[in-house]
């Protein structure tokens, strides 16, 4: 191919390649599908997979070595020319033994094998759910802006019915000598039809704006590595616009404009990769994006600021984050250094992360008088992934500390109890905003007479908007060829769906009957005895034992009291919180009873809510440009660590280290 080359640019001195050679490969194209059907609907992607060979790769490999070269017509190099062959030069040295061709939806991305570029394959779940909900964004701004013309046509039609006011003084002005030339009548005759002149060419100026439409969407992918997010999104998203995609590093802003070129035209149209620090990139581009996409490995802190500044007034952002020792409270100092929230160790810790997350991000908005409402935050996996529109309003802003609580909960039995940070007080039309009451908590648990460990501010507003839900589980259910994660998303939305969005976070049944050693009640009799009480209940896609309820934990200790009454416990040491909450007498009786909305939907019509993962070693995976050794098998699996190391002909690894991977992979 190398040899090819100087022939080809020497032949083709005054006419360019593609034009001169007949043997030239086609130019790209939209990927062929991978598996010939004689139906005309498309076949269903498959989910990600990996191949050692691909013919349009080797299609790709050819066309990157006479891409757009032009010799001119005096036939002298130009400074840009050389620029060129360089990079054709190095297009043509590419070895097809160190890529692999990954395909996921109706994107195909090339990999190195040896890690440059990051790429997880467990995150197929994020990029489904996160194209399921920009199908909804972009459905619900076009609804929103042909209800914005419909006001504005109203408005125009209540101005135009309004009675116009005919003062005296114009008419003593005139003259005799125009009303016998017909000036006169002329000029009222205009006046009579001018509001009616104005009132037209405003409803025309509407209807012109209507029939121009919206502008597609522009979506920011800040963090992009391989820009294979990017590329799903141009690609399957309908009625997308301009997709950027930045990066700071320089390998992997190589490799997304060779994935863009290897997906053809449709992606090289939408999709533009840059080289740019993202937080610079926002920063310089403030409220120009629809969208702005957030995936960092690791926390997004750093980007929050710029990030709530460059999306436009009703746009929406999505932001990722995989520290989750720090959210869920292995380290509360550093939270609280990253996220302005302390986190507490408790079985609602994964909620908590979700709610301190949004906190924070309200917290960068209200800094520029915007504020944020939650369409729909989502814990899998090792991850936390919010949606979020953010909005421009100093007045709505003042509400923000009506969002936020602080969290106690109690070191004894695991009992909790919100304080927000914020209230108001109506008078007539006015709103005052004054400090919230406290403590809600006495020194001592009521309970059990432990201490109480404080926590957050976290957000304890409703962290999704259910129309949007049952909006977006509506579209993935029509659509489930197209999501790859189709399982997965639409197990998690379908309990989203079911939850109490109201109720902030959660009690564990188990650690309920932990604290008390007794057996534990199933979980419809513990639902019938909550609703039989008056009070509502629910699970939550955070956890398949937890229960989200409006009653109070007192009502709560007395149910299980109840319970343990007809399934009496052995004797406990009177210093712990389990016998001290038994000692007391139940002030509700309980009623076990059971109930007819004990079990929902989904649980009554055996609807799988919580599946296993796909495969082993379903994770996090290594940072882009880290040797893979066998140190890695529990993260990355055998076969991953000794493909990497059949590519490492010169690595330093010591050979028994890779002994030691290839006896595990013989056992």
């Amino acid at each position: 191919m190398r040899s090819l080359l100087p022939l080809l640019q020497t032949s083709a001195k005054n006419t360019n390649i593609r034009e001169s050679f007949s043997f030239q490969h086609r130019p790209f194209s939209p990927l062929p599908k991978l598996q010939p059907t004689t139906s005309s609907s498309p076949p269903p992607p498959q989910p990600p997979s990996e191949g050692a060979f691909n013919p349009r790769f080797c299609n790709f490999i050819f066309e990157a070595t006479t891409f757009d070269i032009d010799m001119g017509a005096s036939g002298e190099k130009t400074g840009d020319e050389e620029e060129q062959q360089k990079e054709t030069s190095k297009a043509a040295s590419l070895d097809l033994n160190d890529y692999t061709v990954i395909r996921e939806g109706e994107a195909e991305i090339l990999m190195h094998a040896k890690n440059e570029v990051f790429y997880n394959k467990t995150q197929v779940n994020n990029r489904d759910m996160s194209i399921a909900v920009l199908r909804a964004f972009i459905a619900k701004r076009k609804l929103e802006h042909e209800a914005m013309l419909s006001k504005r046509m109203k408005a125009v039609a209540k101005v135009s019915d309004k009675p116009v006011d005919k003062t005296e003084a114009p008419v003593e002005s005139i003259s005799e000598a125009e009303k016998s030339n017909g000036r006169y009548e002329a000029s009222e005759e205009a006046s009579e039809h001018e509001p009616c002149s104005t009132s037209e060419k405003l409803v025309d100026n509407i209807e012109e704006k209507s029939r121009g439409g919206l502008k597609p969407p522009r979506v920011l992918e800040a963090l992009s590595a391989s820009g294979l997010r990017a590329l799903r999104y141009a690609r399957e998203v309908e009625g997308i616009g301009q997709v950027v995609a930045l990066d700071n590093d320089k390998v992997s802003v190589e490799a997304c404009q060779r994935n863009i070129k290897f997906n053809g035209s449709v992606a090289c149209s939408k999709v533009e990769s840059h080289l740019a620090d993202a937080r610079v990139y926002m920063l310089t581009h403030p409220k120009e994006f629809d969208v702005v996409d957030l995936d960092p490995y690791g926390s997004p802190s750093v980007f929050l600021d710029s990030a709530v500044q460059s999306v436009i007034d009703g746009g929406i952002l999505m932001c990722t984050a995989t520290d989750m020792a720090v959210l869920c409270g292995g380290n509360g100092e550093v939270c609280y250094s990253k996220y302005g929230s302390y986190p507490l160790r408790g079985k609602y810790c994964h909620e908590m992360a979700l709610r301190i997350l949004l906190a924070s991000i309200e917290s960068h908005a209200n800094r520029y008088k915007r504020y944020i409402v939650p369409v729909l935050s989502v814990q899998m996996d090792f991850y936390v992934r919010v949606f979020v529109r953010v909005y421009t309003s100093a007045s709505a802003m003042k509400n923000t500390p009506l969002k936020l609580s602080y969290v106690y909960q109690c070191t004894g039995c695991d009992s909790f109890h919100l304080q927000a940070i914020g209230r108001t007080v109506s008078k007539n039309t006015s709103v005052r905003y004054l400090p919230g009451f406290g403590p809600v908590v006495p020194q001592e648990c009521s309970d059990c007479g432990k201490k109480y460990n404080m926590g957050g501010p976290i957000w304890s507003a409703p962290i999704h908007d259910q129309e949007w839900v049952t909006c977006i589980l509506e579209d993935v259910k029509s659509m489930k060829v197209h999501y790859p994660a189709y399982d997965r998303i639409s197990a998690v939305l379908t309990t989203i769906s079911e939850e109490l969005s109201d109720v902030p976070l959660f009690l564990s049944l188990h650690n309920l009957c932990a604290t008390l050693k007794c057996t534990s009640p199933s979980a419809v009799i513990f639902r019938s005895a909550v609703i039989n009480a008056g009070y509502r209940i629910s699970g939550t896609h955070v956890n398949p034992l937890g229960l989200k309820t409006d009653a109070p934990m007192d009502v709560i200790w007395d149910i299980m009291r109840c319970w343990v009454k007809n399934h009496p416990v052995k004797a406990q040491p009177p210093d712990q919180a389990g016998s001290v909450i038994l000692a007391k007498e139940p002030v509700l009786q309980a009623n076990f009873a059971r109930a007819v909305a004990s079990l929902s939907k989904a649980q009554a019509k055996k609807v799988a809510r919580f599946l296993p993962n796909p495969e082993r070693h379903w994770g996090p995976k290594l940072r882009a440009g880290r040797q893979i050794t066998s140190k890695h098998v529990s993260l990355l699996g055998v076969d991953a660590v000794n493909g990497a190391s059949n590519h490492e002909e010169d690595s330093d690894e010591p050979a028994a280290k890779r002994k030691k991977a290839e006896d595990l992979t013989a056992s």
